[in-house]
């Protein structure tokens, strides 16, 4: 494999950026599944498709209340990546200032 110079990107072990990491940023993850976490019990699972300003705009999506469950929302993730979306909403906007974490599905690990 040829060496990349990947020296100028401290965020990542070696300096790289990773397709699809947060370093590409949430403009990056359009047409992937991602998880909206908010600080309340709510989790929002499902295709971004759009970002404006204020909302992220999911298709396809799971509108989770974890007070309606008795999974954790950790287990919850978990189970929905390995067994994909229980999609009970076409879709769903969202507005900014209620997300305090957007991640890929993919990278939630057990």
């Amino acid at each position: 494999m040829p060496h990349r110079n990947t020296a100028n990107n401290p965020d990542t072990p070696g300096g790289e950026t990773l397709p699809g990491s947060a370093i590409e940023g949430p403009a990056g993850w359009i047409g992937k599944a991602v998880v909206l976490d908010t600080q309340g019990p709510l989790i929002y699972i499902g295709v971004l498709i759009e970002l404006t300003k204020d909302h992220y705009v999911l298709a396809e999506a799971d509108v989770h209340d974890s007070n309606d469950s008795r999974s954790s929302k950790e287990l919850y993730l978990l189970e929905t990546r390995d067994l994909g979306v229980r999609v009970n909403r076409t879709r769903v906007i969202v507005e900014r200032r209620e997300v305090v974490s957007l991640s890929l599905l993919a990278d939630v690990r057990d």
